[in-house]
């Protein structure tokens, strides 16, 4: 088992309904460390930076228009294998084809709208951390 760290994302539809303390507490039963957070409301350029690998698929403009919405909690978790564990407490992208009791399932609207952000790689964690914590890494 690795000791590794990946970044988690409330987004804003969670935080506007009030689900992030629920989301924090899930994450910590399954075994993950909450060892760095900020509420931050990100700008249109903070946004697109971020999801730049996605800046020419078709729903990009939505995307950053619904980071944008309302703030976000950006949090650095630890743990063995944080990434796939993280990964599977949050379901599916499509809260419809999420698991039962997973983040996803329980929190997210639909597939724009899905609650929750996480890593899906060691070296998309190292990137994105240092997009929100510079000197963490």
């Amino acid at each position: 088992m690795l000791n590794e760290r990946t970044l988690s994302i409330i987004k804003p539809d969670a935080i506007l309904k009030g689900h992030r303390d629920i989301i924090c507490s899930k994450i910590e039963k399954a075994g993950l460390r909450i060892t760095n957070k900020k509420e931050l409301l990100l700008s249109k350029s903070q946004a697109e930076g971020f999801y730049a690998e996605h800046k020419d698929r078709p729903f990009f403009k939505a995307l950053i228009e619904f980071m944008t919405s309302g703030p976000v909690q950006v949090q650095i978790l630890d743990g063995e294998d944080a990434i796939f564990k993280y990964r599977e407490l949050m379901g599916s992208t499509n809260p419809k084809e999420a698991e039962k009791g997973t983040l996803r399932e329980e929190f997210a609207e639909s597939i724009d709208a899905n609650a929750v952000h996480g890593s899906d790689s060691k070296e998309s964690a190292m990137r994105e951390i240092d997009y929100f914590f510079p000197r963490s890494n």
